[in-house]
């Protein structure tokens, strides 16, 4: 389990599909209180149907508390006022330069991460090394190897 401290940084998107989710299993977790149990055999194995039964709920009830625990220790991601939108910081989308290449990114709790779709988090090498940057910035990412991006665009939606 995470640090007592731990933030988790959501868009309302992210944080609308986690409450989604939780109150969708919290359903489920109430319709198999209501469900027979299958009975356990009174011999040296156990009831197959059962192990899977019990394998189930505790699954279901893993996830439900690792939901509420991340549901009470969210921060929204929210844009940043007019004058602190020069600076690359969660939510930004921002279009970069590396050898001769542009991309952008958009730069989100790690949740939500998801560097196929360009949504890349706070923590990993790259968005962690351009939060705080401005425009025109050049910063240096060391993961396995050396590169360089120029900041070229950061814009918030």
């Amino acid at each position: 389990m995470p640090s007592p401290t731990e933030k988790f940084y959501l868009t309302e998107e992210g944080l609308k599909k986690l409450k989604k989710e939780y109150e969708e299993l919290q359903k489920i977790a109430q319709m198999k209180v209501r469900e027979k149990i299958p009975e356990i055999f009174h011999s040296e194995e156990l009831n197959p149907e059962y192990l899977a039964y019990r394998e189930d709920n505790e699954l279901l009830q893993a996830r439900l508390a690792d939901l509420k625990y991340i549901l009470k220790n969210t921060e929204l991601i929210k844009t940043p006022p007019k004058e602190k939108q020069n600076i690359v910081n969660l939510g930004a989308h921002v279009t970069i330069e590396t050898e001769g290449q542009i991309d952008e990114f958009e730069i989100i709790g790690s949740l939500e991460a998801n560097p196929s779709l360009g949504k890349i988090s706070n923590e990993c090498p790259v968005g962690r090394t351009l939060l705080g940057h401005r425009v025109g910035d050049m910063v240096v990412v060391q993961s396995g190897m050396k590169t360089v991006y120029k900041i070229l665009k950061i814009k918030y939606k």
